[in-house]
């Protein structure tokens, strides 16, 4: 079901906040990304603290989208598609409980779907390792700091970026060229 503003809302993890948010800012229907925290329990937690470990909460980007151009579930085929949900608090060489597979949502049917999805991936492939993603209601989601949004964009030189930005982005041009947004 649509809100009265046409828009949607969910809170997805799956490690560095910079990757994530740029992945699905280059989707149709995506409206905005802003990474954040979310999933712990310390208030108004900074980059820092979350660094440091202790707050429960991982890197994430809440994500606005219009569900009549992009569908959730689509949405979960991207996300499931550009990070590894078999490690937990983990991706690649970020280690930790703020870089673990997470969603977060607004509503029940959101949760429904999205263990469903998770289910179906499971047992699509019995050899696989198992999904450690968690799935639980959105509490309180807290922006991150200026300098994190739109990252990729200003940075897109750092060594980081290159090597392990890139190469997601370009995992989503190739097996998602329907989804992205069109070029001006």
């Amino acid at each position: 079901m649509v809100n009265k503003t046409g828009k949607e809302t969910i809170v997805f993890g799956g490690g560095c906040f910079w990757c994530t948010e740029a992945v699905f800012k280059m989707l149709q229907g995506v409206i905005s990304v802003n990474p954040g925290y979310a999933g712990g329990t310390t208030k108004n937690p900074t980059y820092e603290d979350i660094c440091n470990g202790g707050t429960g909460h991982a890197e994430v980007i809440k994500i606005e989208y219009n569900p009549e151009v992009i569908s959730l579930e689509t949405l979960l085929t991207v996300f499931f598609a550009t990070h590894d949900p078999t490690t937990k608090n983990r991706q690649g060489n970020d280690v930790g409980e703020q870089y673990r597979s997470i969603i977060l949502c607004d509503k029940a049917d959101q949760i429904e779907l999205a263990k469903k999805f998770i289910a179906d991936l499971n047992s699509s492939n019995k050899k696989g390792a198992p999904i450690v993603t968690e799935v639980k209601p959105l509490d309180t989601f807290y922006p991150a700091e200026d300098y994190h949004k739109n990252y990729y964009e200003n940075n897109k030189n750092q060594s980081y970026c290159q090597v392990v930005i890139n190469p997601k982005l370009k995992k989503v041009q190739e097996h998602f060229t329907d989804l992205l947004k069109k070029k001006l």
